[in-house]
């Protein structure tokens, strides 16, 4: 996904502002559950993440390992939400239908994800 492209198709993506992923930045963030995408210089999401009831601070706390992980040149956006599950179960389904694969940073078998038909 490019910058410019706000919302893939159908329009159920992510539609928060990108933030840089810095230390004051993650900071800041709420500590509440949701998903989350971070996205590369290049404007390519490299990871689709969730937040769920394992991190001590939600939002925060996964995003900080996500700064430990890919560093301060990359950005990310947020959705709260307290359905993380299905909600990170659909943004991977999306990512896949847009693009045939899914990002670098995710693991998650392809063939375990439903499909989607957005369009």
């Amino acid at each position: 996904m490019l910058w410019g492209r706000m919302l893939p198709v159908g329009g159920i993506g992510l539609r928060g502002g990108w933030q840089a992923l810095t230390a004051d930045v993650v900071e800041a963030t709420p500590g509440q559950l949701g998903v989350y995408e971070i996205a590369a210089g290049s404007g390519e999401v490299v990871r689709i993440g969730v937040a769920d009831a394992r991190q001590p601070f939600g939002l925060r706390s996964a995003l900080g390992a996500e700064l430990d992980r890919w560093g301060s040149d990359h950005r990310f956006r947020i959705e709260r939400t307290h359905a993380y599950r299905s909600r990170h179960l659909e943004l991977l389904m999306l990512y896949l239908h847009d693009h045939d694969r899914l990002p670098a940073g995710n693991h998650e078998d392809p063939a375990s994800l439903g499909r989607l038909s957005p369009a």
